[in-house]
């Protein structure tokens, strides 16, 4: 499949172009080639963009909104088949995939809600015969920057609250995972979304999305990927005053006390661990277990990881699919070394299955280490893959101290059945996401999304807080009076 960039409404070839080929992870199958596109082909998404908000920001919004939900009902249509692709391209199961698909859906139609509610706020005036209220203004032409681990859903989470607030955007896709986008641009074409709504130029990081961040006319850049990418995203931003929204890295933990549950933590942390083979900024790497409980935890970790199945994600029966790269099973295992140098101990896994029928993609054991000090640096590292870290920790202080002793911010968990635990832990913890006898993945799609210190700029993917990132806030003051009133001044 030869795909091409997707530029006002259009397939177009750019035969000067080189190409990169996309492969799966699973087998090495090829399944694509994409442009390698340049700052021209960046130059012309952008300006078809900015000629057609011109239009689109005169729609009423409960217009767009309804392009929104036709779209969720093609994604609904098109379920199985999209999920089918994404597990091609991405590697990750086939229940996640439907899942993913699900949630973009889920998005579609939430967003498409807001079209009736991009509510602004009438206030009194402190001036007689004068009305004040601050509305939502569109902000133009935006650009979104999207990772390979979730190709659909957080496509979904930043172009939806984009279209539906007035903007226009160019998506730059990863070269890992460029066929969502493709499956996806062909969905606007089929609901007839208006001609230059959604671009998609595909391409690298440091040609087409540096071209995005400096062209003039992009207002916005949202931004997922890594921290390290994440921070010259902000520092090439904002040299050009743009509004940058940043959701980055995580190391995130789930804290078990002597209370809890503990099957029903190891079946979260099992989940949180391994499903998309850790390769998700929420996954768990990290488990802070009350000293009490671990040689049990511990047990019961071991015990169910020897009935997670490693395969094609395609399989059903298959648990944990391929990272998305030799590459990444390469930074993997260089962690895992790390790790055995600095003195943890190796419970499971640790190495990279090469073998047959393994030997065509790329498989990773899920990995379990023990006697984990909190400074290890595979406890302060993002791994992003199926690693995962035991600490253990004497009492909930200690417990949360070393969760938010991390640059990162996102997600963490804390398993325990007593109230006092659960609220104190909620309320000290330093992530932007906070789960309770559940693992550290899961967010749904009207709360925000995001995560403080290392993990964002302050800004929130999802939910109504999205619509914060795709617009402005504009202030009106209607003075029926008759006369000059100087606010401050002629309030006396």
């Amino acid at each position: 499949m030869d795909i091409k960039n997707y530029i006002g409404g259009e397939w177009l070839s750019h035969s000067h172009l080189q190409s990169i080929a996309v492969t799966n992870p699973a087998n090495g199958e090829h399944l694509a080639t994409i442009p390698r596109s340049t700052a021209s082909e960046v130059a012309e998404a952008v300006a078809v963009a900015k000629q057609a908000q011109k239009e689109w920001a005169l729609v009423p919004a409960p217009k767009r909104a309804e392009y929104l939900y036709a779209i969720g009902q093609k994604m609904r249509e098109k379920k199985e088949y999209l999920a089918t692709v994404l597990t091609k391209e991405m590697g990750k199961v086939i229940e996640e995939a439907r899942g993913e698909v699900q949630e973009g859906i889920d998005m579609a139609y939430y967003m498409a809600g807001e079209g009736r509610r991009l509510f602004g706020e009438t206030t009194p005036s402190e001036l007689t015969n004068k009305f004040a209220m601050s509305v939502r203004a569109p902000i133009g032409v935006v650009g979104l920057i999207t990772p390979w681990n979730f190709p659909v859903a957080i496509a979904t989470w930043k172009s939806f609250p984009a279209i539906v607030a007035g903007n226009t955007f160019i998506w730059k896709p990863s070269n890992e995972t460029p066929m969502m986008a493709y499956e996806m641009a062909k969905i606007f074409n089929e609901i007839d979304l208006p001609a230059g709504v959604a671009n998609i130029v595909f391409g690298t990081g440091p040609t087409v999305g540096t071209a995005l961040i400096e062209h003039p006319d992009v207002k916005v850049i949202s931004f997922t990927g890594s921290t390290t990418t994440g921070s010259k995203v902000a520092e090439l931003g904002g040299k050009h005053l743009k509004k940058i929204s940043l959701e980055m890295g995580g190391k995130n933990a789930v804290i078990v006390m002597d209370d809890a549950d503990l099957h029903l933590a190891a079946e979260g942390i099992l989940w949180s661990a391994f499903g998309t083979a850790g390769q998700r900024c929420t996954a768990c790497s990290r488990v802070i277990v009350h000293k009490d409980v671990r040689e049990e935890l511990e047990r019961l970790l071991l015990e169910a990881m020897q009935h997670l199945t490693i395969g094609d994600g395609l399989d059903e029966s298959v648990k944990i699919g391929p990272v998305i790269s030799k590459a990444a099973l390469e930074k993997i295992n260089h962690y895992v070394q790390i790790g055995k140098q600095e003195g943890a101990t190796l419970l499971a896994g640790g190495r990279i299955l090469n073998e047959a029928p393994y030997d065509t993609g790329f498989y990773y054991e899920p990995t379990l280490f023990t006697n984990v000090k909190p400074k290890m640096i595979i406890a302060q590292e993002e791994i992003f893959g199926p690693v995962v870290s035991l600490i253990e920790v004497a009492n909930l202080d200690e417990a949360i101290e070393v969760n938010n002793d991390v640059k990162f911010g996102l997600s963490s968990s804390i398993f325990s059945q007593n109230v006092n635990t659960i609220f104190r832990a909620q309320r000290d913890l330093d992530t932007g996401i906070v789960y309770v006898n559940a693992g550290t993945t899961g967010a749904e799609i009207h709360l925000p999304f995001g995560g403080t210190k290392g993990t964002g700029n302050g800004h929130r993917d999802s939910g109504v807080a999205a619509l914060d990132v795709y617009t402005e806030w504009k202030s009106i003051y209607i003075d029926y009076s008759g006369k000059l009133q100087r606010a401050q001044i002629d309030t006396e």
